[in-house]
């Protein structure tokens, strides 16, 4: 996930209400918070929003949590999004099952804990943060790895050195010495690197 955004958590009840309470609830985790007050609207609002987690109703006129899980699981947009069911249905077991069946992550029976809600949340959007990260970086390798492949070493080798200087100017003065001794280590290998290739030259006229 890139600097300056936020994940977005979909909240799906058909009640007025209790989309203000869980907005309430939500709110203080600095995250955008995504209304829809049915399943269809879910699915609708899921064509175009890239969400870390959902909070479905059970409970809901027309297309009900259930079959709004099993056709967001069916895409394969959102089919790895988790899913927090949230129902009022009193206690019986065959209902929590039935939400694991249709691919929730967890299943809260109304009235929750606040604090337990936001914690669950919390942990769904750290897992969908660093999933954006390592989904950045393995971006970046392969870029690089097609860089190798191609043999643009100095493009490469360049690309390296200014990561590295960038990196450096941005070290706090007190940063540990280790860590600046890494750095500047870092970046005179990789200006030997660029030393030792070949330059690049432009097209032939």
């Amino acid at each position: 996930m890139t600097a300056g955004t936020s994940a977005k958590i979909l909240l799906v009840d058909d009640r007025p209400e209790n989309l203000l309470a869980l907005e309430a609830i939500l709110s203080g985790l600095g995250h955008d918070l995504v209304k829809a007050a049915s399943g269809e609207e879910a699915l609708k609002r899921l064509l175009t929003e890239d969400v870390a987690v959902i909070l479905l109703d059970v409970q809901m006129p027309g297309m009900d949590g259930f079959e709004t899980a099993n056709h967001i699981k069916q895409r394969e947009r959102t089919r790895d999004i988790p899913i927090l069911f949230l129902t009022a249905i009193d206690g019986a077991a065959h209902q929590a099952f039935r939400g694991y069946a249709a691919g929730a992550v967890d299943y809260l029976a109304k009235p929750f804990d606040p604090w337990v809600l936001r914690a669950k949340v919390a942990v769904f959007v750290e897992l969908h943060e660093r999933r954006r990260q390592l989904e950045a970086q393995t971006s970046s390798l392969l870029e690089e790895a097609g860089l190798l492949r191609s043999g643009r070493l100095q493009e490469l080798s360049e690309a390296t050195l200014a990561k590295l200087r960038t990196l450096r100017g941005a070290l706090p003065e007190d940063a540990p010495p280790a860590v600046h001794q890494a750095v500047e280590e870092a970046l005179a290998a990789a200006e030997v690197l660029r030393q030792a290739l070949p330059e690049r030259r432009g097209p032939r006229s």
